[in-house]
């Protein structure tokens, strides 16, 4: 039984944010490559865009890094000139969805940046759980509604027009209001 292959253009986003993700871990190409039961050189190919990774392939990494595997399956359908400058805003991903309180689409072409920008709708009356600190910068603006963020040692009341900056802190997130919220959030350096 042949593996199905994911039809990928050349220099996909796909490698480029398998890379990415990796490289945030501090993971090496033979760790993967061992994890997947693949070979370095394939993994390497891959991330190149040089080869395209089977759907198994690709439902192993996004487990491996607690993804859905739609976040790979964003529209890639621009121009070539485009690719790595521009996402249009058909093209988006979406990850999460309302029953969960949060829809995250990433804004950034790809992973492979010092930051990663992402446009986070947080649905009304919803309350995020608390999420591990993690070695990185987050900020954002809010373009609607209210949010509260609870960090370690404060909370922040976050209103339309607001903006915000932590470090490296567990946070979580609470829409009290009954409209939804949105932010555009920005986390350095990209941990998708």
């Amino acid at each position: 039984m042949s593996e199905v292959q994911v039809n990928l253009p050349e220099q996909s986003h796909v490698g480029i944010d398998i890379r990415a993700l990796r490289k945030r871990r501090e993971m090496t190409l033979q760790t993967l490559a061992e994890t997947l039961g693949r070979s370095v050189g394939w993994l390497s190919q891959v991330e190149r865009g040089v080869t395209s990774p089977a759907i198994r392939d690709l439902k192993q990494i996004a487990t491996l890094f607690d993804l859905p595997i739609s976040f790979f399956f964003r529209n890639d359908e621009a121009p070539q000139t485009e690719h790595g400058y521009v996402v249009r805003k058909d093209a988006r991903g979406s990850l999460g969805s309302d029953d969960e309180g949060l829809i995250e689409q990433l804004l950034s072409p790809d992973l492979s940046g010092d930051f990663e920008m992402i446009h986070c709708r947080f649905a009304p009356h919803t309350l995020g759980e608390w999420r591990e600190a993690r070695p990185t910068e987050e900020s954002g603006y809010l373009l609607s509604g209210e949010l509260t963020i609870e960090l370690r040692d404060r909370t922040l009341e976050l209103y339309q027009g607001d903006s915000f900056r932590f470090r490296h802190q567990p946070f979580r997130w609470h829409n009290t209001s009954g409209v939804t919220c949105e932010v555009i959030w920005v986390v350095s350096p990209p941990v998708y």
